[in-house]
C-alpha cells in the first residue's frame, strides 16, 4: 500500500496523455478532448436561452438536439409573468448534472425532477447529455411551453 501511495505522489502512476502513448494505435477517428477529457472546454457548447413567460414557447422551434457526451449550459430566463414550473424527470434522468446556478448561488444535485420560478430571475443548468432518447421538457399541462429534447 505504501509502495502504491509513493507511486501515485511521485507521478509513476500518470493518467492521461502519457498513458495514451503507451500503445500503438493511431486511431484519429475518436474526439480529440483536451486534458479535461470529457469535460474540456473543446466539448462544451451553449443551448439558446429558455424565456419562460407566461402563454409564450420556451424555444420558438419547441424541439431541441443534443448529442451524447457533449457538455452543455442552458440559461433558463423567467419574466415574473406567472409562477411556472419546468418538469421533465425523464430528461433530467438522461443527463448528469454538473451544477445549477441560481443567483450566484452554485448547487451540485444528485438529480432533479423539476425547477419552479416563483418571480422573475434566471437560473442556468450545465450538465452532460448521456441516455440517447426523446424525452419532453417544460411546464407541466402545457403543450405550448415545453420542448421535445432529442439525444442522439
Amino acid at each position: 500500500m505504501r509502495f502504491l501511495m509513493a507511486c501515485v505522489l511521485a507521478g509513476v502512476l500518470a493518467t492521461g496523455p502519457a498513458l495514451a502513448s503507451d500503445t500503438d494505435d493511431d486511431d484519429d477517428d475518436g474526439p480529440a478532448f483536451g486534458s479535461a477529457g470529457i469535460l474540456s472546454r473543446d466539448n462544451r457548447e451553449d443551448l439558446p436561452t429558455l424565456a419562460l413567460s407566461a402563454g409564450m414557447p420556451l424555444l420558438e422551434s419547441g424541439k431541441l438536439g443534443l448529442k451524447s457526451g457533449t457538455y452543455y449550459e442552458v440559461e433558463i430566463e423567467a419574466d415574473g409573468s406567472q409562477e411556472l414550473a419546468l418538469a421533465g424527470a425523464g430528461f433530467f434522468r438522461a443527463i448528469w448534472i454538473d451544477e445549477i446556478v441560481i443567483e450566484g448561488i452554485e448547487i451540485r444535485p444528485l438529480g432533479v425532477d423539476s425547477l419552479e420560478f416563483d418571480e422573475a430571475g434566471t437560473a442556468e443548468i450545465s450538465f452532460l447529455a448521456i441516455k440517447p432518447g426523446t424525452y419532453r421538457f417544460g411546464v407541466p399541462g402545457s403543450e405550448l411551453q415545453s420542448l421535445e429534447i432529442t439525444i442522439e
